[in-house]
């Protein structure tokens, strides 16, 4: 087993670090405070290739494997899961779904613009009474002429009202249960798409988490994402490789508090020296530490897996499960380093411990994670 990043990886994660320091983290305060979305940012990130990171270089992407990309949304998290969950949905749920299951021509109509970061892409699954149970969608498509005609409505769809592309699951056949379940491609502008309301949310308010209707939208017959009928399958798939983009941004996270716990406890002095001199501090900061890199390798066993085409279902949702949580505990530490400070909006730990909280929901709720472990190792799938 070899543990060493390649010298690409290496250099990707320096670059991504220094623009992150450099370009987000002097206005991560001001983007939660304000919820501004940071458009600037994102098209920086698209002439960097970080938008379009995993996409083929025939695409108008950057060519790179799964680790590389991992890693970039770790250190983007990092400053800020605003821009860490932008870029993780985008890559994941937006591009992933047109490059692995679309068709030539939807390849090369849509990859090149969106891997350039001159646009966004989302994915619209999630709707008011199908959460955790993404089979339980309402929203139908149904083919009328040289037209697929959706109705219904999404919920909590990340950079949803902004995005110039979304791609929508629907029922095509309400007999067939899971497998009358289509994705479809639809762009922002068509009639009958409008987005609703942006959710007021708890973190990662620099961010865009959006409501969606579709009020007899027409698509044309050719936005049918890959074949009739398997949207349910592509967006299980879709699923698993966006659970690693979660747990990066989760270990991201997780490092920024680490980084700023352990900042402030040389600097904190009580009792006449820095806390870091005292035991109890020193342990904290140990579990913390120790829990973080441990959660790294998960994700990275989990892309790399992907990278070489096996299953990796069990190793992303433990990837993700173990990620998400063991960044809460260490930013729910760092904020207990820094008392009364740390709740305070004055120090970044306080933001870091809200835009934590969505990895344990997001991409499914940690209680889901752990039913797809329980089946995979009890070979109930």
């Amino acid at each position: 087993m070899d543990f060493e990043l390649n010298e690409e990886q290496q250099m990707i994660r320096k670059m991504v670090r220094d623009f992150a320091e450099n370009e987000i983290r002097p206005i991560a305060k001001e983007m939660d405070a304000s919820e501004e979305f940071p458009w600037d940012v994102i098209r920086k990130m698209g002439s960097l290739g970080l938008m379009g990171l995993t996409i083929p270089e025939e695409y108008g992407g950057a060519g790179a494997d799964t680790i590389t990309y991992a890693i970039a949304v770790e250190e983007v998290s990092r400053v800020s899961g605003s821009v860490g969950i932008t870029l993780a949905a985008h890559t994941s749920l937006g591009l992933y779904p047109i490059y692995r299951f679309g068709d030539e021509a939807q390849k090369s109509e849509y990859l090149p613009p969106l891997a350039s970061g001159s646009g966004l892409a989302a994915f619209g699954l999630s709707e008011p009474e199908a959460g955790s149970d993404a089979g339980a969608i309402k929203t139908t498509a149904v083919l009328d002429g040289d037209d697929w005609v959706i109705n219904g409505q999404k919920t909590f769809i990340t950079s949803g009202s902004i995005a110039d592309v979304v791609i929508v699951a629907a029922i095509t056949d309400r007999a067939a249960g899971t497998r009358g379940v289509s994705n479809f491609i639809v762009e922002k502008g068509t009639s009958g798409f409008r987005p609703g309301r942006d959710e007021d949310k708890m973190g990662l308010r620099g961010s865009v988490t959006s409501q969606l209707f579709f009020e007899d939208c027409r698509v044309p017959k050719e936005n049918l994402l890959g074949t009739l009928g398997e949207g349910f399958k592509q967006f299980l798939i879709t699923l698993d490789g966006g659970r690693i983009s979660i747990g990066a941004m989760a270990v991201g996270l997780g490092q920024g508090a680490l980084e700023a716990a352990t900042k402030y406890s040389k600097e904190r002095v009580q009792f006449g020296q820095p806390i870091a001199n005292f035991q109890a501090i020193q342990w904290i900061i140990a579990d913390m530490a120790t829990e973080i890199d441990a959660a790294r390798s998960l994700i990275y066993r989990a892309a790399w897996l992907k990278d070489q085409g096996v299953r990796f279902t069990k190793e992303a949702a433990m990837a993700k499960l173990y990620a998400s949580e063991a960044a809460e505990r260490a930013c729910y530490k760092a904020i207990q380093i820094h008392g009364g400070y740390g709740y305070s909006r004055e120090y970044d730990v306080e933001r870091i411990y809200r835009d934590n909280r969505l990895t344990a929901i997001g991409e499914g709720t940690s209680e889901i994670q752990r039913l797809v472990i329980a089946r995979q190792v009890l070979g109930k799938y």
